[in-house]
């Protein structure tokens, strides 16, 4: 607000000028309203809209307030949409008041006068409006506003001949101002070598013309009114060359103010930033010199060579730690000011001259004040030292005394006064009496230190010690507790030797009781532990056997209870000696840690829990007796069921290794035997209902039977497994009798083959049982062709052989022997006298797989007889019979 108030003056001069202007010359209203017209259009253009009549389209304030929130990029209050004279007036008030809100004082414009159409008032209030944020803004070199808009043209025209600005009225009737400023920037746009200063209508035209047309400058003069006017109105003139200056002003700035300014400005900042920092570097070493030199020439005396030993080192502190760095600052202002001084006098700028009193010398004079004061403070530090060292070596002294004798005296009287022997056992009592004599000597050795402590303190009186009061108080106080000291020592004396004789009758008694209560308290810990430990037993004769042993420890009770008895009347008695003669026994029986409350409440636990063991007995022997039945229940299903499943897997076994009758006969009687286990399965599932009740139950043997679930379970699994597997065979031996056209007297063979090598029994032959039974078929097999066929009969290598692989072998065997036959005769057939055969001669009179796998069997040895690719007589034989045959 400060900066907009400073223009008052000038926006109360312009509205003077504006009321002397309309009244000598009406001729300028006329350019004012084209002018002001142009620009208010140019602004609310960018809105959709504009005016025709200046004075009567901002009546009732809608377009003003449109105007204003254009030019400001501000938006105004909401306007009043009613068409009465109370809403156009409260519209012109809002736009009013946000042109006083920016600082602009309005004088004689009123809201009334815009609603009445006033076109000197309305003309003013846009002037206004123009001055405020058209040429208020406009800054160059320093100058604002108007000088400011003029000193732009003037730069901008002044290479132009026959241009000359000195104003905004005369200084533009011959056109070729305008001009200037649009050659000067767009260079293009007119060819100023043409123009000719005798024809400002022309030029005129082609300046307004340019620059509606190339810069987006509305025509807001007429050039005609220009020419013919004596003095063209300036504010109109201002209005429409501030349109000029804001079209150029952005690319005026990036290429002229950039580089010289900142240029300029760069070397001002370093400059100024050098004077801010001596004048801030010398007002902070100035007031640390007026704080310094007070503390330095502060003499006060100290009475105690500690507190001259802190301020020496006080002043040791501030000459390594606080001072140097000032000297840093001190030698780094003189380097500042040096450099500016340079800096300014080779830029030709004035010298600096800073601030009064901070001027080099004025530094240099307030350092010397000082280095003396330091100097002087140095010197009276030591002397003070010196004096109080003779003072404080005779106070230290009494010092060192006072202290080890308080030292030793810490706690003696406290210890004097304990009333520790009325809880003491006769041991610790005994004890206390030789710490007491061993006291007693030591007191009486003190006796000379206390007699040199108050000589001291005597001597110190004399020389007229500045602390002693305080040191006779201290001395005062040793002899008062020395003498305090020897009367508490007699006192303690007497009072050990009485009570020791009275603990020592008490020492009989405790031993006594601490003799007969430990075995008994043994004993009852015993019980305890008996009584509360947990049992765990499995059978009814375990239960039997605990019951009869609590019996027994009950029936000794009684006499256990007459022991407690004797035992509590021991201290019982002991009570009545410390009641008669007053004895504190607040210690505790020293040779036992066993109290009668012990005695009594582990008594009382043991009473209790008495019936809790018997109750738990009770129920434990009733749980066994539930647990028993339950072992029973299961053995009994499990006796036979066990042998049930056995059975049955025996006779699966014998079924599937005899050979009575046809395998359709073997199928029937499995498949009726896989019905019959089905059938069982309730058996089994009843015994796991009683098995889950003995896991319950927690019982873990059972010595009525020899089986367990997990053995039931896997019978049953193993019997399923086999009645399946077993039928499934036969159903695959019955495929293989089909597929191979083997007679059921040949299956015979097969079988019985096949359990005369099964040694084992098993339904399986291993490897070498397998190898054994092809030798005793007539097989010559060497290791390579033994490996071979266990590939084919054992092609997931488990070292076995069953029936079902036996049996596809066997049959294979016999189909390629058939196979081989026939291929040789149709060789000797085919062969003829030559006694070979082609590959494809083969082909062709044989059907194709024989011809493929006797071309395959032949292969290895194609190639023998002179003619390529034949299979003679002598290969075909090696190739089916091996090479023994040839």
């Amino acid at each position: 607000m400060d900066h907009y108030d400073g223009e008052t003056n000038d926006y109360r001069q312009q509205e003077d000028d504006w009321d002397r202007d309309l009244l000598l010359d009406p001729a300028w209203e006329k350019q004012q309203r084209k002018t002001f017209t142009a620009w208010c259009n140019s602004h609310l253009r960018k809105a959709g809209t504009q005016i025709e009549n200046i004075e009567e389209d901002f009546r009732d304030g809608l377009k003003l307030m449109l105007l204003l929130e254009v030019i400001s990029g501000e938006r105004l209050a909401k306007p009043e949409r009613g068409k009465m004279r109370v809403h156009k007036i409260s519209n012109v008030n809002k736009a009013l008041n946000f042109i006083t809100r920016k600082g602009v004082k309005l004088v004689s414009i009123g809201a009334e006068e815009i609603v009445d159409g006033n076109a000197k008032m309305t003309l003013g209030m846009i002037w206004t409006i123009i001055l405020r944020f058209a040429i208020q803004d406009i800054s160059v070199e320093e100058t604002s506003a108007k000088e400011g808009l003029l000193l732009w043209c003037q730069r901008k025209t002044a290479p132009y001949k026959n241009v000359n600005i000195q104003n905004f009225h005369i200084s533009w009737k011959d056109g070729l101002g305008f001009c200037a400023l649009i050659h000067r920037h767009r260079p293009e746009l007119i060819d100023y070598s043409k123009l000719r200063k005798d024809d400002p209508m022309t030029n005129l035209n082609t300046a307004f013309d340019v620059a509606e047309r190339y810069l987006d400058i509305p025509r807001m003069l007429d050039a005609e009114d220009i020419v013919s006017t004596l003095r063209p109105d300036e504010k109109a003139v201002m209005t429409y060359v501030s349109c000029y200056y804001h079209a150029f002003s952005g690319k005026q700035k990036a290429e002229t103010a950039a580089n010289r300014i900142c240029k300029v400005l760069a070397v001002n900042q370093d400059n100024e930033k050098l004077m801010e920092d001596y004048e801030r570097l010398a007002s902070d070493l100035l007031e640390w010199i007026r704080r310094t030199i007070p503390w330095l020439e502060n003499r006060a005396p100290e009475n105690t060579m500690t507190a001259m030993q802190q301020k020496l080192e006080d002043f040791r502190d501030y000459r390594r730690m606080h001072k140097p760095p000032k000297v840093q600052e001190k030698c780094q202002l003189e380097i500042n000011f040096n450099t500016l001084q340079t800096k300014l006098r080779l830029s030709n700028r004035p010298a600096f001259m800073p601030s009064e009193g901070k001027m080099v010398s004025d530094i240099s004079n307030a350092w010397s004040g000082l280095e003396g004061a330091e100097k002087g403070y140095e010197e009276w530090l030591l002397n003070e030292i010196r004096r109080l060292e003779r003072l404080d070596h005779l106070a230290e002294k009494f010092r060192q005394k006072a202290t080890i004798h308080e030292g030793w005296t810490i706690g003696k009287e406290d210890m004097l006064q304990q009333k520790d022997f009325e809880t003491a056992s006769l041991s610790e009592i005994k004890a206390l009496l030789k710490k007491h004599e061993a006291f007693e000597s030591d007191l009486a050795a003190h006796q000379d230190r206390v007699e040199q402590i108050a000589a001291i303190a005597q001597e110190l009186n004399e020389l007229d010690y500045y602390d002693s009061p305080k040191v006779n108080a201290r001395c005062q106080r040793i002899c008062d507790l020395w003498d305090t000291l020897g009367a508490l020592t007699q006192k303690r004396n007497e009072a050990l030797q009485r009570t020791e004789k009275l603990l020592e009758t008490i020492d009989q008694l405790y031993l006594e009781f601490a003799k007969r209560a430990a075995p008994f308290n043994n004993w009852m810990e015993g019980a305890m532990e008996d009584l509360q430990d947990t049992f765990i037993v499995h059978t009814i004769e375990e239960i039997q056997g605990l019951t009869a042993a609590h019996e027994q420890f009950k029936a000794t009770l009684p006499e256990a209870d007459k022991e407690r008895q004797a035992i509590l009347g021991i201290h019982n008695e002991i009570s009545k000696i410390v009641q008669t003669y007053h004895v504190n026994m607040a210690g505790c029986n020293p040779y036992t840690t066993i109290t009668p409350q012990t005695i009594n409440a582990k008594w009382e636990k043991v009473r209790q829990l008495v019936p809790q063991r018997d109750q738990a007995l009770v129920e434990e022997h009733t749980r066994q007796q539930d647990n028993e039945r339950l072992r029973k229940q299961f053995a009994g299903q499990a006796n036979v069921i066990g042998p049930w499943i056995q059975t049955k897997m025996e006779e699966i076994g014998r079924i599937s290794i005899e050979m009575h009758g046809t395998l359709e006969t073997q199928l029937t009687q499995l498949r009726q035997y896989e019905k019959n286990i089905i059938n069982y399965k309730p058996k089994i599932d009843q015994l796991e209902g009683d098995h889950q009740l003995i896991q319950e139950a927690l019982i873990f043997d059972n010595k009525h039977t020899n089986y367990t679930m997990e053995h039931i379970r896997v019978g049953w699994e193993q019997l399923l497994t086999t009645i399946a597997r077993t039928i499934n065979e036969i159903e695959n031996q019955i495929l293989t009798r089909d597929a191979k056209g083997i007679s059921q007297e040949q299956m015979n063979e097969f079988r019985a083959s096949f359990n005369h090598f099964d040694r084992k029994r098993t339904g399986m032959m291993d490897a070498d049982d397998f190898k054994t039974c092809l030798i005793s078929m007539g097989y010559n097999l060497s290791e390579a062709e033994f490996a071979r066929i266990m590939s084919i009969v054992d092609p997931n290598r488990l070292g076995v052989v069953t029936f079902q692989a036996f049996i596809d072998f066997m049959s294979r065997e016999a189909a390629d022997t058939d196979t081989a036959d026939q291929v040789m005769a149709s060789f000797k057939v085919l062969a003829g006298d030559k006694n070979y055969i082609l590959a494809d001669e083969l082909r062709r009179e044989l059907p194709p797989e024989q011809a493929e796998y006797c071309i395959a069997r032949m292969a290895p040895y194609t190639g023998r007889d002179a003619v390529p690719g034949a299979l003679d007589y002598m290969s075909f034989s090696t190739a089916l019979y091996g090479e023994s045959d040839l």
